[in-house]
């Protein structure tokens, strides 16, 4: 079956409910967390999926969103990593 392409969607819970077709980045959170910086920047061209990996992150670690992990199931990435503790005062500056 054929993934639609959804150009312009920079929402990573639309993606996955709509299945859309997009670039497994969710090894990024695992990383960026086992790393431990108190400050990421994130450098990189145009269209080059920045956004959509925040709206990731922020749907991963958010509690408004805490209810929705089944959209990470099935994801190579991420795997069996979870994170335990969630953060009401997440806040992502685009």
């Amino acid at each position: 079956m054929q993934l639609p392409i959804s150009l312009g969607n920079q929402g990573f819970a639309s993606l996955r409910e709509n299945h859309c077709f997009y670039i497994d980045k969710t090894d990024f959170i695992r990383e960026w967390w086992e790393k431990g910086d108190s400050v990421t920047l994130i450098t990189r061209p145009r269209r080059f999926g920045k956004t959509l990996t925040m709206s990731m992150v922020e749907q991963f670690f958010s509690v408004k969103y805490a209810g929705q992990q089944n959209l990470f199931e099935g994801q190579r990435r991420i795997g069996r990593f979870r994170v335990l503790i969630r953060s009401s005062v997440f806040r992502l500056r685009i």
